[in-house]
């Protein structure tokens, strides 16, 4: 048995838990517990400085955290571990707070560790085309700070800008450039953190092989629940000498879709290949004039980049490809500046979407290429069945959806359609042989879907997975996995959802 992994068939013996204290108490606890280790102006716990923490951009959801943590150094973020690891005082990692599925939500009964300030790139290695950087450094930066070098960190996750790598770790984020060039857990080396007890850890290796058991794609994407993420060693690729980009427009969504499964199907790999649906595609139009088709049902943006030589002939084979399946028109980029105007659009779906409508919520799944449109129109037909509107945009190359469902949380019952809408588009993609997320995470959202897509014998195995780090369960406690008691009662609202319609 792995060690640290404890057996469900015969549990060990344990003392009643203890009473917890009050809020109020068990605050004032932590406070002079984490005092003693940390900086005055590294601590907050008023209400007006913790508020800004109380949420990601999973908006729909807050807690207010006991405590926040800003430690400056690595030795105080070890120093904060292990004092609340004596204490038994859950924590959570926090980056920039962009992540969309509530991953980052604070424990109101713990300490939010905000990594904010290690936002420092160490080194870059044009030779061994790598850079080892702090955890709280933006997506952005290491491109930018690359680029000196013709090199550049090729996942690019919509908000790169603002977005840091250890959350990207965390959720293992992608981008319109994951087809060709790899998510996250692609483009990683190694990773150096503390465990919840402040023991250090690493995974992977600078070398080709890894000591031991290769344990980087089993971190990467658990969503800060085995391990704080503290120094990344990153892989870094050549800018391409040329990169074009093709905007389709086509009349019906399931030409759009079988044009997808037609690129690959040739052979062809784009750089990036995004589809929108026209409620998105009207929405990002009036944001930002990126010159998109608002009669069609459906664009595609297909990228292409390498020599000049091969982007001509890709884009070639691409256009001949979607002009087969029945798209209606077909625009080149001239130029960087047109490529870039073309993108803009894809790249602001979710502040386009904020400004037609008070809230909204991104849902994140992932099907089989070949049933976009189906998805398209099932998702049209829970329209009308939950009367909310849904923007659709897609990593359509590797099949990940980002519906976004629009509604107005000061309207009364909008949320909760909100929530069964989402889970019913997670749902439908699971019956069609997908899976109920691609990059955004699981969270406190999808905690729910989790119980449809796996059995509670494969849930108990990711609990058993986390109690290997974390015995005691205190790091991001409550997320990702759902208990065998939550599957059962979401069952139980299935059976009396079903009879009430």
């Amino acid at each position: 048995m792995i060690q640290g992994v404890r057996s469900t068939m015969n549990p060990s013996p344990s003392r009643p838990a203890p009473e917890p204290l009050p809020r109020a108490q068990r605050q004032a606890q932590v406070v002079s517990a984490l005092q003693a280790v940390l900086p005055v102006q590294a601590l907050l716990w008023n209400n007006e400085e913790t508020t800004p923490f109380e949420c990601d951009g999973l908006t729909a959801y807050r807690t207010r955290p006991l405590v926040v943590a800003l430690p400056e150094t690595i030795a105080q973020v070890q120093a904060v571990l292990r004092a609340c690891h004596a204490l038994d005082v859950p924590v959570v990692a926090r980056g920039a707070g962009t992540g969309l599925s509530g991953g980052a939500m604070p424990h109101r009964m713990g300490v939010t560790l905000s990594l904010a300030k290690f936002n420092k790139i160490i080194s870059i290695d044009p030779l061994s085309r790598t850079a080892v950087v702090q955890g709280g450094v933006r997506n952005l930066a290491i491109s930018e700070a690359a680029a000196i070098h013709g090199l550049y960190y090729a996942p690019d996750p919509s908000s790169q800008i603002a977005c840091t790598i250890g959350g990207n770790v965390a959720e293992n984020a992608g981008g319109v450039h994951c087809l060709k060039y790899g998510l996250t857990l692609h483009n990683i080396v190694k990773i150096k953190g503390f465990t919840m007890a402040g023991e250090e850890i690493e995974f992977g290796s600078d070398a080709l092989d890894t000591p031991g058991f290769d344990l980087l794609s089993v971190v990467i994407g658990s969503e800060g629940m085995l391990a704080v993420t503290l120094e990344v060693t990153v892989k870094l690729v050549p800018k391409p000498q040329l990169a074009r980009v093709i905007l389709a427009s086509f009349d019906d969504v399931r030409k759009a879709g079988a044009a997808v499964a037609g690129i690959i199907a040739a052979g062809i790999i784009p750089a990036g290949l995004e589809m929108m649906d026209k409620p998105m595609t009207a929405a990002v139009e009036d944001y930002v004039h990126a010159g998109y088709d608002l009669n069609a049902e459906a664009i595609l943006l297909c990228e292409s980049d390498g020599t000049p030589e091969e982007v001509a002939e890709e884009i070639e084979r691409m256009s001949k490809v979607l002009l087969e399946f029945g798209a209606s028109a077909l625009a080149v980029s001239r130029d960087e500046a047109e490529r870039l105007k073309f993108w803009s659009g894809r790249k602001n779906a979710f502040p386009a979407s904020g400004r037609i409508s008070p809230d909204y919520m991104c849902m994140d799944s992932t099907i089989p290429r070949k049933r976009l449109a189906d998805i398209l129109l099932a998702i049209q037909a829970m329209e009308k069945k939950y009367q909310l509107r849904c923007c659709n945009v897609f990593h359509a190359g590797d099949g990940n959806l980002h519906p976004l469902i629009l509604f107005d949380a000061n309207q009364a019952d909008q949320l909760h359609r909100a929530e069964l809408f989402g889970a019913d588009i997670l749902e439908t993609s699971v019956a069609m042989g997908g899976t109920i997320t691609g990059e955004h995470g699981v969270g406190v959202e999808k905690l729910n879907s989790m119980c449809v897509q796996f059995s509670a014998l494969e849930n108990e195995q990711m609990f058993g997975l986390k109690r290997a780090f974390d015995p005691k369960g205190l790091l991001n406690p409550g997320k990702v996995i759902p208990t065998p008691q939550r599957c059962a009662e979401y069952g139980r609202r299935l059976v009396r959802g079903a009879a009430n319609c």
